[in-house]
């Protein structure tokens, strides 16, 4: 409901009434309920009519009188005063009708905002007045501002939501009896309910992504979101809006403005997935918000606060990234307050059997399959492979045996095992040569990898696998961006 009018309710004049007095009167009922005034304005700058709404929705005393233009500026905001004055003299100058929007400080009811029209009236081919309405739409706009504000809560909630929904987390829950497992569970537990940054490093299907998410549960933003963002999967033009947000029409394609990753996670935890391919760029903006614990939209000129924590995980090594000028080392000691490192599979093997239990229990279910053992010999073979894939790799290989087979004993094929897992490492002059051709088309591409002039085009491979290779033969592609 809307609150009382600006003004007190009209006296209806007593006893018969002309036509032209029940018009008058039912036309400023109008005005007062709609919170609508009319005015007129002649050229040379005074007014010569304001309806009684328009004297009560500015605050003006109608026993003194009209206010003149300067007076009437005056009690607008200063930042609208200078549109209004050249609205009215664009009107008298080119003859156009113009509408406009601005703000009105009101001495009783504080700040409002007003919409008026106007439209020129001509004499003899020339604007002699300018008569229109303005109306107060305060309650409109304040409406409008928490329809946006519950739009975005909504947009966070379900972009957070769809992400939990489609996120594929190696397993649920941190599996393993081994020494090594159970000190990162110990040192996740002892940082979780502080606010500090956490670095987590590992080796690819390690479980990072994992452990930042029990760190979030256990700590005291557990009742808020856990947003994360993949840096590697994004391209490096369009980084900054998915961390930050960006404003309407900041660039090509932004036809609306768009929530950052920052804005989602507010009062809760970001995770930064693979930090150590950020842009340089980039890198500076995250820093300014680890430090200031605020950002702007791309495209905007606001200032928003910021309280997310921030959780980061890489599978590079950061020392060398720095050395090589790819990683800010400032960036780096505020993202590494409590470092945590996950172990390899292969440094763990204790607990494979646990795994391969779990994973067997969980595709079976799935696929409608009823598993009573699992085959010795399997196990001994799973146990005996060094996973560079780690435990992403296992769950993999677990998921594609049950499909192949049909008794209620999991087992894996032997000759696709000593195909898949065991075979013997390439020679080293053949991983020399690969690596050598690499480097040199890094070099030649000044570390760019993919697009038509990038080296995965030189070598004639997908973007994709020359990505896995590089990652595979240890190469620091961003050493060669300045060669």
């Amino acid at each position: 409901m809307k609150h009382d009018s600006l003004s007190t309710r009209s006296e209806r004049p007593q006893g018969p009434l002309t036509d032209i007095e029940r018009s008058e009167f039912y036309l400023r009922e109008g005005e007062r309920l709609a919170h609508m005034g009319s005015w007129s304005l002649k050229a040379d700058g005074l007014f010569d009519y304001w309806s009684p709404e328009t004297f009560a929705i500015f605050d003006f005393d109608p026993a003194k009188g009209i206010p003149t233009l300067t007076q009437w500026l005056a009690v607008l905001h200063h930042d609208d005063r200078d549109l209004l004055a050249k609205t009215i003299d664009k009107i008298f100058r080119e003859g156009v009708n113009a509408d406009v929007q601005y703000r009105v400080h009101h001495p009783k009811h504080g700040q409002r905002t007003m919409h008026s029209t106007g439209e020129p009236v001509f004499e003899n081919r020339k604007v002699t007045r300018l008569i229109g309405n303005t109306l107060d739409i305060t309650e409109h706009e304040n409406a409008l501002e928490e329809i946006r504000r519950l739009k975005d809560e909504l947009y966070k909630e379900n972009i957070v939501l769809r992400e939990e929904i489609n996120s594929t987390s190696m397993f649920e829950e941190a599996l393993g009896t081994s020494s090594a497992l159970q000190h990162v569970l110990a040192l996740a537990a002892k940082v979780a309910p502080t606010d500090s940054t956490v670095l987590i490093m590992g080796e690819t299907g390690t479980g990072k992504e994992l452990i930042a998410r029990a760190i979030h549960k256990r700590s005291k933003r557990a009742e808020r979101s856990f947003v994360g963002v993949n840096c590697a999967a994004i391209p490096s033009s369009l980084i900054m809006s998915e961390l930050f947000g960006h404003e309407k029409g900041a660039f090509t394609g932004a036809v609306q403005r768009r929530l950052g990753r920052f804005e989602l996670a507010e009062g809760g935890t970001l995770f930064l997935d693979e930090v150590g391919d950020l842009p340089l760029e980039t890198q500076i903006a995250l820093l300014r918000v680890l430090q200031e614990h605020e950002f702007e939209r791309v495209g905007g000129t606001e200032m928003l606060p910021c309280d997310v924590r921030v959780i980061s995980a890489t599978n590079r090594d950061l020392h060398s990234a720095i050395a090589a000028g790819s990683f800010r080392s400032d960036l780096f000691y505020r993202l590494n307050v409590f470092p945590i490192e996950l172990p390899p599979l292969r440094e763990r093997k204790e607990d494979i059997p646990i795994l391969v239990n779990y994973f067997v229990n969980r595709y079976a279910k799935r696929a409608g399959k009823k598993i009573e053992s699992i085959q010795k010999k399997s196990l001994d073979a799973l146990q005996e492979y060094s996973w560079p894939g780690n435990v992403r790799e296992l769950q993999n290989v677990i998921e594609r045996s049950l499909i192949i087979v049909d008794s209620n004993e999991f087992s894996v094929d032997g000759n696709w095992l000593s195909h898949e897992f065991q075979s013997s490492p390439r020679p080293a002059s053949r991983v020399s040569s690969e690596q050598e051709q690499i480097e040199a088309a890094l070099t030649q591409t000044k570390g760019k990898v993919s697009g038509r002039q990038g080296a995965a085009a030189i070598l004639g491979i997908p973007a994709s696998t020359l990505e896995s290779k590089i990652r595979t033969l240890r190469i620091n592609k961003h050493a060669y961006r300045g060669a």
